[in-house]
């Protein structure tokens, strides 16, 4: 527990709060609980994040959005409440800000909306009223279309299709996943289905078949790299030449890949006071990836680019800014380097919303290059953040609707994008990319009375 002293001077005090400020949390939905991307479809390969079939992606792992407990007993929480000189505990501080600022609390987006980062399956388990009632909340937002990331393949594939197309075929477009494991038990990665010399070529064949039974893409989750193993004990690497075939396929069948490779750049540092996601960490210590076991950061972000330019005839886009929300510059230099390779910002609106003039410039200068997502879905009172953060130039707002914010202690600004970046942002860029999107997006527009723009 991180406790704020009532009887030191004030100035180490303030000094302990501006550290506190600084060490705080991390990209799936309030309702139910977010986590902040979900698991891998097939495979239930860690503590990290939610598992099943399907298992349930952070910000990088499954960032909860739940509150934390508190302090240890309610005696402690009743003495570290900060009142009458007493000490505070981190966790049960919510300052309210006395600034006086303009705000613009948007009803709306104000273009239609492509959620191209989307785990319904995962977040609503199949159940059908919650995609009604999700489709409720798309029509008030203006959210057009959403793009499922858990498809699967084979029967799997078929059962979320018919739970989405049943009644939403026009709202909901449907990315498959690899099943790397197969039959394999769990924890004797020999026996997983990747391990035999014809996974990749069978992948392909299957990634054909699942496109013509309606995919628009490929989602590969981050347990794949972060955490999967080889018979040795050495983690599955993103780059190994065993997956090319797969690659390479999705550029020939027209399939974009979708791909979380790496987690914030927090949670490969030390639990210590200087990490700035100390307060989520402590809640979830399995999140962390700090120690001599720990994967690199930098190879897993290499390995992307790796595969990246290995096919250049295969569209990528990088999940959550393509892991690295915490350097835009180091991101537009991948940008420049390779035309195949795009970003969302599903789950970072909290890591660009804190450096406003950095990211609206990258967001404007590589406007062609980016798409929306939330890692949800998301509550009605998050998604009007999202609009409030791309639309407007207010100061100072939550990025959550949470009380405690679930990414870190910190607020954002609005980056206030002019109407052409928003529109490909929103939409016009997912049309270009994820086949069925124009259609529904058109479809769309002509119900509501828009005109489709050119």
């Amino acid at each position: 527990m991180f406790v704020l002293r009532g009887d030191r001077p004030a100035l180490v005090c303030l000094a302990l709060l501006a550290m506190a400020l600084a060490a705080l949390a991390a990209d799936a939905p309030t309702t139910p609980p977010a986590a902040n991307e979900a698991s891998p479809p097939a495979a239930k390969a860690s503590a990290r994040e939610p598992t099943g079939k399907p298992a349930a992606d952070s910000a990088g792992t499954a960032q909860s959005d739940a509150e934390p407990t508190g302090t240890d007993s309610a005696g402690d929480a009743d003495r570290l409440d900060g009142r009458e000189g007493r000490d505070l505990a981190l966790d049960r501080f919510r300052p309210r800000s006395m600034l006086q600022v303009a705000e613009h609390h948007l009803e709306r987006a104000k273009f239609p909306v492509v959620d191209v980062h989307f785990h319904p399956r995962v977040r609503f388990h199949e159940n059908r009223q919650m995609l009604d009632d999700f489709v409720k909340v798309m029509d008030r937002q203006n959210i057009a279309v959403c793009v499922s990331l858990d498809g699967q393949m084979g029967e799997s594939f078929l059962e979320h299709r018919h739970y989405l197309w049943d009644k939403y075929r026009d709202r909901f477009v449907i990315f498959a996943n690899v099943d790397w494991r197969g039959d394999g038990r769990e924890d004797e990665p020999a026996t997983w289905d990747c391990q035999r010399p014809d996974f990749g070529r069978r992948m392909a064949r299957q990634l054909a078949e699942t496109k013509a039974a309606g995919a628009c893409g490929l989602k590969v989750f981050k347990d794949f790299g972060l955490v999967y193993r080889n018979p040795d004990g050495t983690r599955i690497r993103i780059d190994d030449p065993r997956w090319d075939p797969i690659w390479a396929a999705c550029g020939e069948l027209g399939l974009p890949v979708l791909i979380h490779v790496a987690d914030p750049a927090a949670f490969f540092l030390p639990i210590d006071e200087t990490n700035e996601r100390w307060e989520e960490l402590r809640r979830r210590p399995d999140w962390s990836f700090a120690g001599p076991d720990a994967p690199s950061r930098e190879a897993l972000l290499d390995a992307l680019l790796t595969i990246v330019a290995r096919h250049p005839k295969t569209i990528f886009i990088g999940a959550h800014v393509a892991s690295n929300s915490e350097d835009l510059a180091t991101v537009a230099t991948w940008l420049d380097a390779h035309e195949n390779l795009y970003v969302d910002i599903a789950a970072r609106i909290a890591e660009l919303g804190r450096q406003p003039e950095t990211a609206r410039k990258f967001l404007i200068d590589y406007a062609d290059r980016v798409l929306f997502g939330t890692d949800g879905p998301r509550v009605a009172e998050r998604l009007l953040l999202h609009w409030r953060f791309l639309e407007t130039r207010d100061e100072y707002f939550p990025y959550a609707e949470n009380a405690f914010p679930p990414q870190g202690f910190w607020r954002i600004y609005g980056v206030g994008l002019p109407d052409e970046v928003l529109k490909k942002i929103y939409f016009q860029n997912a049309e270009r990319l994820i086949s069925g999107v124009r259609e529904r997006v058109e479809k769309y527009q002509a119900a509501s009375g828009e005109k489709p723009a050119p």
